[in-house]
């Protein structure tokens, strides 16, 4: 059977439609010529969602009709917020509903994209704290003292931390959709989509954004696909000689160039991700030790708690302990 991805883009009141309209284009021309190349080609299961089934007025004058409303999506693999115009904060106050259900998707690990002021959803959330984030231009001096605790990138147009994606504009989310693209359909696709949307040659992802360390590419591109695919699959129960096998290398050959590349073995890796989704989660959410260590992809909370332990020289309590203390006092 083929696999599908779940995309969900929001439509708020106010937002600047092109900020979903055109990711949501040139993801449809990438899954129409993936299709074109491969007829098992990954396939994408696109909707759109807002809080209520009544159409959405956008700043451009015409409505959207969404095909969802939030309460109807239990799950998503990646949801796109749009930018809004101007002051973003009376939309803010207006739909608390919205800040809700992106923290419970946080907790289940979707990509979470956000588009120019639309960053503020999940600034509100409280998923962004302590995480590199950008924004509008506009706004950047306003989000500054609204969101202290964000490590706010002004010279970059997209960042990443985790499963957290920020586009400056419409031009950058235009460049992490071919970034996306590239992920699952490959580099040739990503070419054609970008040929097609774009005349002139744009900067690389890489030369505009700032991403993660334990994220950052090199050359091999096979062991890039990889990490990649670990970082997407990370929740689920994994064993090496798959992986290895789906990238056509034997286990001994993809230990040996996957520890060349990143200076870590796969396993590493992949107890990184794990830890690091998990830290975010003792954060952010209310979650018990147990269920925790299920959603990152451990159905042993004891090995779980001694591998956290042996990373952070903490427990996974006292590590919560420790982290909320630390954002209480600071908001104190």
């Amino acid at each position: 059977m083929r696999r599908k991805l779940a995309a969900t883009f929001l439509v708020i009141e106010d937002m600047l439609a092109t900020s979903i309209t055109l990711p949501i284009e040139m993801l449809n021309l990438a899954e129409s010529a993936a299709k074109g190349h491969d007829r098992n080609a990954m396939r994408l299961n696109i909707a759109s969602a807002s809080v209520r089934r009544e159409a959405v007025k956008t700043r451009s004058g015409f409505t959207l009709q969404a095909d969802l409303v939030l309460d109807n999506i239990a799950h998503t693999d990646m949801v796109i917020i749009p930018s809004l115009w101007r002051n973003p904060r009376p939309i803010l106050r207006k739909h608390p509903e919205i800040v809700a259900w992106l923290k419970t998707l946080n907790e289940q690990g979707t990509t979470l994209i956000a588009v120019g002021t639309g960053v503020c959803f999940l600034a509100e959330a409280g998923v962004l704290n302590g995480k590199a984030a950008t924004t509008h231009w506009h706004y950047f001096d306003q989000f500054q003292r609204d969101y202290p605790d964000i490590d706010l990138k002004r010279q970059y147009f997209i960042t990443q931390a985790g499963n957290i994606y920020c586009a400056a504009s419409v031009n950058a989310v235009a460049d992490l959709t071919v970034h996306f693209i590239h992920r699952t359909y490959g580099k040739d696709i990503a070419n054609q989509v970008q040929r097609n949307f774009s005349h002139e040659i744009r900067r690389p992802y890489e030369s505009t954004s700032f991403y993660d360390d334990k994220y950052r590419l090199h050359p091999d591109e096979s062991i890039v696909q990889a990490q990649i695919w670990l970082q997407d699959n990370s929740q689920r129960e994994i064993f090496l000689k798959d992986v290895a096998a789906r990238f056509d290398m034997s286990v001994r050959s993809f230990n040996r160039r996957f520890k060349a590349a990143t200076g870590k073995t796969p396993l590493q890796y992949l107890q990184e991700i794990r830890i690091d989704m998990a830290k975010d989660l003792l954060q952010t959410s209310n979650l018990s030790v147990s269920e925790i260590a299920y959603k990152v992809g451990y159905q042993d909370i004891g090995f779980f708690s001694s591998l956290f332990k042996k990373q952070l020289s903490t427990t996974p309590s006292e590590y919560r302990s420790i982290v909320r203390a630390k954002l209480f006092s600071a908001g104190s």
